[in-house]
């Protein structure tokens, strides 16, 4: 394939990213934006495979067929065996993959002096290299760390070293020294992997300071950060698809932090600083505020049917119960008998953005009566019946308590409805640590166990 050629095969994946990134951001036309995305990043591989450089190379190109091969035997693997529980943590492992790649990428492009250049592009690509280890190597510990909270190996609670801020200004700092210097005495490879270790460090405590209740914003962090490393990875290689794509994630995930950011009250640049969600006062996980009320499936089923107006609140406990299809159920049947029922997610429910998005039109639920925190918040008080099935910290009223550890998180107030069921396992707290008031309040009934046999009870009740 010609040069001429493979340009325009760029340029085209190119356009398709952008409509796969349009199409994305509704329900109704997600899978479009997928399928533009996957024929996108096919044409793409099938380009640089049949570029002039690529098929130049003889042993080097069957090396990269046998890893193509292998890694799209793992990614298919994987991709079937992961549950939508699993995803979060799938997608932080995934972003770790690019960081190391663009690590990878810097360290070859610095030992390869095959290219004879001039002293000041010698000096850019110099920075180059620098900053695409730099960034990757960041993008990857940070990501190993967002991995082993999202699985439950490392604790979700903030890492609160003394002077944590200072400390990751000074990493930066010497950082930016090592850049200087190295530039300076073209190429000195000490600095660059004095670098790589302090940027590795700094990616771990950046991403430990964050407590796990802010996770969905860490992991769209992580994924501008990955799009970044892909970019820097790009300019190494001198491919122009790769900036561009890059590009394109990079810019997409720091928007999508900042309109997460803003709808949990929290400073973006918060985020970055690595201080996000780290408040020193975090409430006991058995500290108890008063007695509950529990209740049944068949209480809730007589409820239900009373009701004219019912809003579900879905959470990460309904994504591990895989009760989506039975809360479908219940949905159809009270529509069926007139009574309202609509939708109230929270930008953050679930561990990843649009965790319930997805899991909802997985089940068929309309999208019409599925609603945004902000459209459905006001109506509370004129509802009837409120089901909160696995949610926690995002409809907890210790958000508007002041000294809180998520005071000032915007959330789903539940708590003004006539009636609110509480679908749980057992009483403790949610992913932040923080007790829940609203278990205790005089409109609130907690039916126990799980969200899928709890679902199917009510439903075969109605």
């Amino acid at each position: 394939m010609q040069a001429g050629m493979v340009i325009t095969a760029y340029v085209i994946a190119a356009v398709l990213f952008i409509m796969a990134l349009g199409g994305l951001s509704q329900q109704e036309s997600a899978r479009r934006g997928i399928w533009l995305g996957i024929i996108g990043m096919a044409l793409a591989l099938v380009a640089t495979l049949l570029s002039p450089k690529v098929m130049a190379l003889t042993t080097g190109l069957s090396y990269i067929l046998i890893a193509m091969l292998i890694g799209s035997a793992i990614g298919v693997y994987m991709a079937k065996r992961v549950a939508m529980t699993e995803m979060p943590e799938l997608i932080a492992i995934l972003h770790s993959f690019v960081g190391l790649a663009a690590v990878f990428v810097g360290v070859n492009s610095y030992l390869d002096h095959s290219q004879e250049l001039t002293p000041v592009m010698k000096n850019i690509h110099l920075v180059e290299v620098f900053l695409g280890v730099f960034i990757g190597a960041v993008t990857f510990t940070g990501s190993l760390v967002a991995f082993g909270k999202l699985r439950g190996t490392m604790s979700s609670k903030a890492l609160n070293l003394p002077h944590r801020h200072k400390l990751n200004l000074l990493a930066l700092l010497v950082s930016a020294v090592m850049l200087v210097q190295f530039v300076n005495q073209s190429g000195n490879d000490t600095y660059l992997v004095i670098m790589a270790l302090i940027a590795l460090v700094f990616g771990w405590h950046l991403v430990a300071s964050i407590g796990g209740a802010d996770m969905p914003v860490v992991v769209s962090m992580l994924n501008s950060y990955s799009g970044w490393a892909a970019a820097a990875a790009g300019f190494l290689l001198g491919n122009d698809l790769l900036i561009v794509t890059g590009a394109l994630v990079g810019s997409s995930g720091a928007i999508l932090s900042y309109i997460m950011c803003r709808a949990m009250n929290r400073s973006f640049i918060s985020v970055i600083a690595g201080g996000f969600g780290n408040d020193p006062i975090v409430s006991d996980d058995d500290e108890e505020e008063g007695e509950v009320q529990p209740t049944t499936a068949e209480e809730v089923a007589s409820l239900l049917t009373n009701a004219r107006s019912v809003v579900i609140t879905p959470g990460y406990g309904m994504a591990v119960a895989q009760a989506q299809y039975q809360v479908q159920d219940i949905t159809q049947k009270l529509r069926a008998q007139g009574v309202e029922v609509r939708f109230g997610i929270h930008p953050v429910a679930g561990r990843l953005p649009g965790h319930m998005n997805v899991l909802l039109a997985e089940a068929k639920v309309p999208y019409d009566i599925v609603l945004e925190m902000d459209e459905i918040n006001d109506d509370f008080a004129k509802t009837d019946v409120v089901l909160v099935i696995g949610a926690n910290d995002t409809v907890n009223p210790a958000a508007k308590k002041p000294g809180s550890p998520i005071a000032g998180m915007p959330v789903l107030e539940v708590w003004d409805a006539k009636t609110v069921i509480v679908f749980k396992r057992g009483m403790a707290s949610g992913y932040a640590g923080v007790q829940n008031p609203l278990f205790f309040m005089d409109n609130t009934k907690m039916l126990f166990g799980d969200a899928k046999a709890s679902c199917d009870q009510i439903a075969s009740n109605l």
